[in-house]
């Protein structure tokens, strides 16, 4: 009788390196979506800044 799911060559080394690399990518993720997060609340405070000025008739752009 056949396994209905053959892994093949999967050790408990090959398991560690794959669990290790998935952690980078997700550590790596979560610093550049903090960069993004901060680059967006900058740019809604800029556009915020411009939108009530041009609204007081300084002609800022």
């Amino acid at each position: 009788m056949l396994p209905l799911l053959q892994l093949g060559s999967l050790s408990p080394p090959a398991i560690l390196v794959g669990l290790l690399a998935i952690a980078v990518v997700l550590l790596v993720g979560r610093l550049v979506m903090k960069v993004a997060w901060r680059l967006v609340i900058i740019a809604i405070i800029a556009v915020a800044v411009l939108w009530i000025l041009g609204m007081l008739g300084f002609q800022v752009i």
